[in-house]
């Protein structure tokens, strides 16, 4: 028989309505807060940052690779597609996927509006499934058909369709700077809405063999490469490997440095999740701390007997510590509960909603990461089995002669 865990389960079945229970429960209710708030607190944390990079991603790639040019306009240098970069850019360890595009400034125009516009050209190669998640209306543009002057179907922003008051099907006059200025009537197909602000107001996606007819480049020349990677985590990694196979005439660009007060923003999100951590995990030590100094002063009596009869100071610490780490499992097993019922209806049923002109997305996003979840759980065993030991030292100091005169 294991000493330690009989005794245990005698003192834990404290009389219903005692102050022991009492204690005991609000042990309980301590950590389950504390573990249900850090899984709903991950769950959104990561959802926001996926969410908000997967909305960057759908204009700024991974990496993107130019000309050097002094130019500080919309207009690209012509990039050749022949380059070893990207013909042989599935070879380069940690690279997913490459696509060229091109972008070129111009005015679209209505009867009553008109607004500046970026037409970002994108070809067969352009790999929409990040964009789907984002379009509202329409679909995405047909690219790459084998007509003579490009597509002149066009995906708006949802900001710009507002403003033009244009819907899928109208056709919409798009005019490009030049001597004399050129114009093209385009038919919009889709409508998108990131909630970046910057992006909305600016971008318009479109063939991008349009954009080569009106630059006068042949169909081998492009604007930009884009990047993907398969591990946004090792970016940097990987772009050390691009940048060693680059032209002397390429330049190369980190998303992280285009958009940079976005990435800021999300490394100020981690570092008040660790405060929020370390104050969450405080509360619940101190708690667990409380408690059992709590039961064992109310099991003075109790102890003193145990040493009378000859117990050893380690049977009686281990007692309590088995007392303390079924109050453990209890807190953990109704905090993944709590926890995970609430992101469960969140992520369901979307009852948090956000304003996304502050917050770029239109509900509370949860990511349901399970090895963060399961490394939250052993974090919460280990540390508060390792602050258990703590008030049991006290049983140490514990003398017989005054634990039985001890009077509750």
């Amino acid at each position: 028989m294991n000493v330690p865990v009989f005794l245990a389960r005698k003192v834990r079945h404290a009389p219903e309505g005692s102050f022991s229970a009492t204690v005991t429960r609000i042990g309980i209710a301590s950590i389950a807060l504390g573990l249900g708030v850090l899984i709903v607190a991950f769950s959104v944390l990561y959802g926001f940052k996926n969410t908000i990079q997967q909305k960057i991603f759908l204009f700024g790639a991974h990496l993107q690779v130019s000309k050097f040019t002094n130019n500080m306009s919309y207009e690209d240098t012509a990039l050749p597609l022949t380059t070893r970069l990207y013909r042989d850019s599935t070879r380069i360890p940690g690279v997913r996927h490459i696509q060229a595009v091109a972008q070129k400034a111009g005015i679209l125009k209505t009867k009553e509006e008109l607004a500046g516009v970026v037409l970002k050209g994108v070809g067969k190669d352009y790999d929409w499934n990040l964009f789907r998640g984002s379009l509202v209306a329409g679909t995405v543009p047909e690219v790459g058909a084998d007509t003579g002057n490009g597509s002149t179907q066009l995906l708006l922003s949802q900001y710009m369709a507002n403003q033009l008051q244009v819907n899928v099907g109208d056709n919409v006059p798009l005019y490009f700077l030049g001597n004399p200025p050129r114009a093209r009537k385009m038919t919009v197909v889709g409508i998108y809405e990131t909630g970046l602000e910057e992006v909305d107001k600016t971008v318009a996606l479109g063939d991008i063999r349009l954009i080569q007819r009106l630059n006068k480049w042949g169909p081998d020349s492009v604007g930009t490469y884009e990047i993907f990677v398969n591990d946004f985590t090792r970016v940097e990694q990987t772009a050390a490997r691009v940048f060693d196979v680059l032209s002397p005439d390429m330049r190369l660009t980190r998303v992280t440095d285009q958009y940079r007060p976005l990435f800021d923003w999300m490394v100020l999100l981690d570092r008040n999740m660790v405060i929020l951590l370390s104050l969450i995990t405080f509360v619940a030590s101190f708690n667990m701390v409380s408690v059992l100094i709590v039961l064992m002063m109310e099991r003075t009596p109790m102890i003193g007997l145990l040493k009378a009869l000859g117990g050893p100071n380690s049977l009686i610490r281990g007692m309590f510590v088995f007392v303390g780490l079924n109050m453990v499992t209890w807190g953990l097993l109704i905090g993944n509960v709590v926890g995970l019922g609430i992101c469960f209806l969140q992520d369901r049923f979307k009852l948090i909603p956000l304003d996304p002109k502050n917050y770029f997305m239109s509900y509370v996003p949860i990511v349901w990461d399970w090895p963060t979840i399961l490394a939250l759980n052993g974090a919460t065993i280990l540390l508060i089995a390792l602050v258990l030991w703590i008030p049991t030292i006290v049983v140490n100091r514990i003398q017989p002669v005054k634990a039985l005169a001890f009077k509750k």
